[in-house]
Formats: C-alpha cells, structure tokens, sequence
C-alpha cells in the first residue's frame, strides 16, 4: 500500500495539468457539470418531497392496520365503505380497537383573501385520539364544538395574518360551503403535492359541513392491536372475514400504498424520472464535448506517448482522471446552488425539500459515472490514433 501511494505521489498529474492549461474551458465543464447536478438535485428533491409531504398524514396515524375502500387511490381519491366492516373487524382475535376516521375535500374562504380555496377535511372522534399530533391531541375538546375547526399552520397559501391571529388565542371565523366556521386552533402537517392544506375537526362536525356524507359510510379504518397479536395473521384474518368491498393493510403498507400511487399511477412521479435522466444526459454531453475537445487539441502528444512505449492504458487513464477531476469540482457548486434552491422552493411552497447525506451521495456517484462515460466516449480516437500518421 504504502509503494502505491508513493508511486501516486511522484506520478505526474498530466490530468489536472491538461484541464487547467486552458482555464476558460476549465470554467464551462465546471458550470456544465454544475447545472447538470443541480437539474439532478431538483428532481431528486421533488420527489422526495412528493412522497414525504403526501404521507406525513399516514405516518402520524395512531394504528397498527388500516382498512380503506377497495376502490380507494389514494388520500385524495378515497372511497367510502359501511362501518359495519370495523364491527366485524372487532370478531378477529388480536384486535384491540377499529375506529374510523371522514376525509374529504370542498372549497372554503381562506380568511385573509376571502378567495375560494380547496382543503382536506378529516373528522375523526375527538374522544379516542387518532393522530400522533400532539398539537391535535392537546385541542381535542376544543373540536367538540359545532362548527369548529383546526387549522394547518403549513398550509400553501396567505394565511400569515390568521395564524399571526390564532396563536394570539384569537379565534377566526371563516365560511365553507356557505356555513359559518370557527378556526379555534392551529396544528403542523404541511401542504402536499395533493392538498394545500388540511383541517381537522370532530367526526359530528365533519357530517355538518358534508350533510350528503352518510354517517354509516367511512374514509378510513383504523385497526389497533392487542399486545404481543400477530400483525401478519390479523391482517389475513380480516381479508378474509371483512370480504372484497376493503383492503386490509399494515401502516407501513399504507404509507407504501399512497408512495405507489404517486410514482406509478400518477404522470408526476414519470416526469421526475425523466428530469433526473434528462440532467444527466445534459452532463453527459457537456462533459463529452470538453474531453473530445481537449483529446483532438492534444492528440500529438498522446500519439507521442505512444510512440515512446505507453500502452493506451495509460493514455486512457489520463483521461479518466480528467473525467473525475471535473465530476468532483464540478458537483461542489452545484451542490451550493441545490441548497440555495431547496431554501428557495421551501419557502415559496411549503413542500418538505431538505438536503440529505444519501442524496448528495447519490448525486456524486451519478456524476462521477456521468463523467466517466464521456470520458470513455471521447478516447475511442485515442486508442486508433496511430503515432506514423501523426507526423
């Protein structure tokens, strides 16, 4: 080990040497290799940003099992079943508790606007919590009262006035559907890419603001379990005593259910894919034309190498080593940029955007094999270059 380092330190850098010779060619493959990470940035943090800002409602759920409607999409696009299904659910051995829980959405009065605004609306029963929400949890007898409502905080939209207002202790009246409603508190999910924002109340008043929801027909099932119960065996127990009209899944499944939905049942999570792919097809362009340009610039002296006796081996590795050298400067400021940009677009909408260790990680390695594929590209003339032609 200790010979090879030795061997790598007196070796001469004629990649970095070549590469900053011509240092405004230098400058455009950086800035190419940049804009290529920070398109595939973008695309990576949108799509994160889909999944966790679509399932945040999922993750704080209080159950072991939930059982939705059979025609169910996704939060969004729900369908009812009888409530008759969680007093079955009840039959099955292990099964601690099975309450259910109203989604929908309608369009209300933001109350700072006054625009009409479309919103999520959960109602679940305010005496059995259902949500690991403390700031939901802690306002429970607050829902209790008709008409009342919780309002999202992380909502996308003008609302700074109103949650400036609520956190005062002062309530906010507001219509929806052309009912009177009351704000009297505020909770934490955050938009998504499916709502701008949620309310939450008590299961009676979510039947007030939908009088054509029949009150026997819930969104959603949530199952908890006795403790040491079997999960995988419950679960195929009910599949089997509740029948085709619901699906029986675990709250990981859930959460994996509504992820499915967006990456293969929706065109978002298709263009995502494709952005990712196009940005590292821009890069593998520009860091293409950098190299070929430098190996035609300096071919004569490549075929001089070969002249002298070294093997194309070398030669390639010189190019290779170009091909790293730019991946590395170049993915540091796009990595800047990206950052920059995630601060932006968090602000502006409210999606969770963050940069993580894997994504960087991820980022890097697309862009050193995006770079290494250009590089390989670029030396298919240096391996014909036949040193008696050259001269």
């Amino acid at each position: 080990m200790m010979g090879i380092l030795q061997q790598l330190r007196r070796r001469t850098p004629l990649g970095w040497l070549q590469l900053s010779h011509e240092k405004s060619r230098l400058l455009v493959a950086l800035s190419g290799i940049a804009f290529a990470d920070v398109l595939m940035f973008m695309q990576f943090g949108f799509q994160s940003a889909l999944y966790d800002s679509n399932t945040r409602l999922h993750h704080s759920l209080l159950s072991d099992i939930v059982v939705i409607g059979s025609q169910t999409r996704n939060l969004q696009r729900i369908s009812t079943f009888s409530r008759r299904r969680l007093y079955q659910a009840m039959d099955i051995p292990g099964v601690k508790s099975a309450e259910g829980i109203y989604i929908g959405t309608m369009i209300w009065k933001n109350p700072q606007t006054r625009r009409d605004t479309e919103i999520l609306v959960i109602g679940f029963n305010p005496d059995k919590p259902t949500f690991d929400l403390p700031e939901v949890n802690q306002q429970l007898q607050a829902i209790k009262q008709p008409y009342t409502v919780l309002f999202d905080r992380g909502a996308r939209g003008e609302y700074q006035e109103t949650i400036s207002q609520l956190e005062q202790g002062k309530p906010v009246k507001t219509e929806i559907e052309r009912r009177t409603v009351t704000i009297s508190g505020l909770f934490k999910v955050g938009a998504s890419f499916g709502a701008d924002g949620t309310l939450m109340t008590s299961d009676e008043n979510f039947l007030r603001l939908f009088p054509h929801q029949p009150a026997a027909n819930i969104s959603v099932g949530l199952i908890q379990l006795q403790p040491g119960a079997d999960i995988q065996q419950v679960v195929a127990g009910l599949k089997s005593h509740l029948g085709n009209e619901v699906k029986v899944l675990t709250h990981e499944q859930f959460i994996q259910f509504e992820n499915d939905f967006w990456s293969r049942n929706s065109p978002i999570g298709f263009i995502f894919n494709l952005g990712v792919s196009m940005g590292f097809s821009v890069g593998v362009i520009l860091v293409y034309q950098v190299l070929s340009t430098d190996v035609n610039a300096h071919v004569r002296e490549y075929a001089t190498f070969k002249a002298m006796g070294y093997r194309n081996l070398y030669l390639l590795c010189v190019v290779f080593e170009e091909a790293v050298i730019l991946a590395l400067l170049g993915f540091i400021p796009g990595t800047a940029a990206s950052l920059g940009l995630y601060h932006l677009t968090r602000n502006a909408t409210n999606l969770p955007i963050y940069m993580t260790g894997i994504r960087a990680l991820q980022v890097l390695l697309l862009t050193i094999i995006m770079c290494t594929i250009s590089g390989a590209i670029a030396t298919r003339k240096l391996q014909s270059a036949d040193p008696a032609d050259m001269f």
